[in-house]
């Protein structure tokens, strides 16, 4: 089901511990503990990367399917997108008294955000790449004409 809700939690560290207590906070919900499956996007931070994160989560949650990002494409994950929101209206400037006051206000942001949320609705194809990598193509030769064109994909 996909509402563009978004689930947080600000624990006082990072780590393996807090990540599947917040997975235990999601999974928990009806909607997922009855779902088939439940696809978990991660990127490859340290807290939920490889084998040992993907057995950790199915051995807690049977239903839940881990699923990481590439690394360096953390862009594909719509959380990422939701952080940066958070950066730039709620931590710019950071002018925090405090980390309980930074705390408050990043949940009070989420639990607003989530009366009107939506997924992200976004699509970036091949083609869009291959048109961003001709415009870049083409940017370039006109800064230095000495520039030999990137080769086309196949």
């Amino acid at each position: 089901m996909r509402t563009g809700q978004v689930f947080a939690a600000t624990p006082l560290t990072t780590g393996i511990k807090p990540f599947m207590d917040l997975a235990g906070q999601v999974m928990a919900r009806p909607e997922y503990t009855s779902a088939p499956r439940v696809f978990v996007i991660v990127d490859n931070g340290s807290d939920h990367r490889g084998q040992a994160a993907v057995t950790r989560l199915a051995r807690a949650h049977p239903n839940a399917i881990m699923i990481h990002t590439p690394v360096h494409a953390s862009w594909l994950n719509q959380i990422e997108i939701f952080f940066s929101v958070i950066q730039k209206k709620v931590v710019t400037p950071n002018d925090f008294a405090s980390l309980g006051e930074l705390s408050r206000t990043l949940l009070g942001f989420t639990d607003r955000y989530n009366q009107t949320a939506r997924p992200f609705s976004w699509k970036f194809t091949a083609s869009d790449l291959h048109d961003l990598m001709d415009r870049i193509s083409r940017h370039e030769q006109q800064d230095n004409p000495q520039h030999k064109p990137l080769p086309q994909a196949a």
